[in-house]
């Protein structure tokens, strides 16, 4: 409807990093070594194995995998106990020196590691409060991440109805009201690499209507509130990710923070209204294009035109 000469897609970036066995905090497998890449991620993609193959080995011989979920949140979780630790060896002599902001940020991290203790990640306690998210954050908390589990089925369990071990999966993942993906990896690698047309065929014929990755890009954009706005200034076409609730200003202050602090006002054209017309001329002719102030909250699929001016 636009046709630009450059599209600049939304994106999400994805660490893989090896996976945790039983024990990995005591070096067990890879151990640990690997989760400081993860550190500073905004949520964490769990790919659980439902499959079964005699050529791909598991480590416990078979996989179960609530048991498996359970066996890397406990090594979350130790984990996450050895970064506390760390922290309260630095700050519990001031604390107990009088240092009031030590005191709270001690009596906050006992509470986290009891419950780490008790094997309870940090995003399955009761809601906490700015001062527990504020330290939470501070210290990169890997149980503290929102969770995404994918379920990696076999190729022949695509679109049947969830097998006993997939509906304990989907059933621990209510729990925590967590989402779950249901895909298969194999089928996903295969899919990828065929051309568009044929994508179409191979996901028809496995009863599939899109890819598995693009179900987990939106579930992991759900599960982070974020949402997607586009600018059209020719030659490109660009997606912008924020947060929902952004504001217009704010959402300027994206693009460059001139667009903010100059900013005048946003020209608004909903992406129902430029579906419904067809293209952008006809959408301004239609009376689709709407002029927003700056606490205008952007929805998912604006098309924004940004006035602004800036002077020296």
């Amino acid at each position: 409807m636009v046709h630009p000469e450059k599209i600049t897609p939304a994106s999400v970036h994805l660490v893989d990093i090896a996976g945790l066995v039983r024990g990995a905090s005591r070096g067990e497998g890879l151990g640990n070594r690997f989760l400081a890449h993860i550190r500073e991620v905004d949520a964490v993609v769990h790919v659980v194995r439902l499959f079964a193959d005699p050529k791909v080995s598991h480590v416990e011989g078979v996989a179960d995998p609530v048991r498996d979920v359970q066996t890397v949140d406990t090594e979350l979780c130790l984990a996450d106990l050895e970064t506390i630790g760390r922290r309260l060896e630095r700050i519990e002599k001031t604390a107990r020196l009088g240092d009031a902001a030590h005191r709270s940020e001690v009596a906050v991290l006992r509470r986290m590691e009891a419950g780490l203790n008790a094997g309870l990640p940090v995003r399955r306690r009761p809601p906490p409060d700015a001062v527990e998210s504020k330290y939470a954050r501070g210290l990169h908390l890997l149980t503290a991440r929102p969770v995404v589990y994918v379920a990696n089925v076999s190729e022949a369990d695509l679109g049947r109805a969830p097998a006993p071990a997939l509906a304990a999966l989907c059933g621990h993942a209510r729990a925590e009201e967590a989402p779950v993906v249901v895909l298969s990896a194999s089928f996903e690698f295969e899919l990828a690499g065929l051309e568009p047309p044929d994508q179409k065929a191979f996901l028809a014929d496995a009863g599939l209507t899109e890819p598995g990755a693009r179900a987990l890009v939106r579930a992991g954009s759900h599960l982070l509130g974020l949402i997607t706005f586009f600018t059209t200034r020719r030659p490109e076409l660009r997606a912008w990710t924020v947060r929902r609730g952004t504001t217009a200003v704010e959402a300027a202050g994206k693009i460059h923070t001139d667009f903010a602090h100059g900013f005048i006002r946003a020209e608004v054209l909903p992406f129902a209204a430029l579906e419904k017309a067809g293209d952008l001329s006809a959408a301004r002719e239609q009376g689709g294009i709407r002029l927003e102030g700056r606490d205008y909250r952007v929805r998912d699929g604006d098309i924004i035109h940004f006035r602004f001016n800036v002077t020296s």
